[in-house]
């Protein structure tokens, strides 16, 4: 496995045949050359279009089974564009350029949007069984052809359902 997702996200895992290409990935990983895209529901309605959330991740002093973010943790970059808006929730299409642990529901809680249902970060819902977090697409250079490959996932049932709701209580 080269890209994990975190448990209870839906989506896309990037899995190599071989070392070869276990390593190359990696290395396009590793230098921010992967792009690597989500859909997420957040709790509250965001006031920018668009934003870039560019804040250190690290483990939790209070809860090690927890991140957050930290003067001292690792480098962690975020970038968002509202898909649409509801009442009291946000639609979101989001861009990682690194792959902190927990960085897209660690990034929201501390802009005050945690994901619907991270019941890890605190917002459980009864509208959700799990986070509405789903890896939508990938896209990356094939170690093999060179050739720039995208894949795509569409968005799950809950999901998908979570949000007629939304929609038809506007």
């Amino acid at each position: 496995i080269v890209h994990r997702i975190d448990k209870d996200t839906s989506g896309l895992l990037i899995i190599a045949k071989n070392d070869i290409s276990h390593i190359n990935v990696s290395e396009q990983i590793k230098n921010h050359e992967v792009k690597k895209t989500y859909i997420a529901l957040v709790r509250g309605v965001v006031k920018e279009n668009q934003a870039t959330i560019n804040m250190p991740i690290g483990r939790s002093d209070k809860d090690r089974k927890k991140m957050a973010v930290r003067k001292d943790g690792k480098n962690a970059i975020t970038h968002f564009d509202v898909i649409k808006r509801y009442n009291g929730y946000t639609l979101l299409e989001i861009n990682i350029e690194t792959g902190r642990t927990h960085q897209i529901r660690v990034h929201s809680k501390h802009i005050g949007h945690p994901i619907l249902g991270d019941s890890l970060y605190g917002n459980s819902s009864n509208l959700i069984s799990r986070q509405a977090l789903h890896a939508c697409k990938v896209e990356f250079i094939h170690p093999i052809t060179r050739k720039k490959v995208s894949y795509s996932s569409n968005l799950p049932k809950d999901i998908q359902n979570l949000i007629e709701i939304l929609y038809k209580a506007e």
